[in-house]
């Protein structure tokens, strides 16, 4: 987990399934290729340990 608040949304964006396009964590539509419902949360897990 993030130390604060704000790095944690930093970290845990949302990504496309079928672009790969960062999201914001309150997307449902893609802000590139418009898909809905194809939204997934980057892992928490990978997230920490890369950085």
């Amino acid at each position: 987990m993030a130390k604060f608040k704000e790095a944690e949304i930093r970290l845990f964006k949302g990504v496309c399934m079928s672009c790969n396009a960062k999201n914001p964590v309150s997307a449902t539509m893609c802000r590139k290729c418009g898909k809905v419902g194809k939204i997934r949360r980057k892992s928490k897990k990978k997230a920490v340990g890369s950085a």
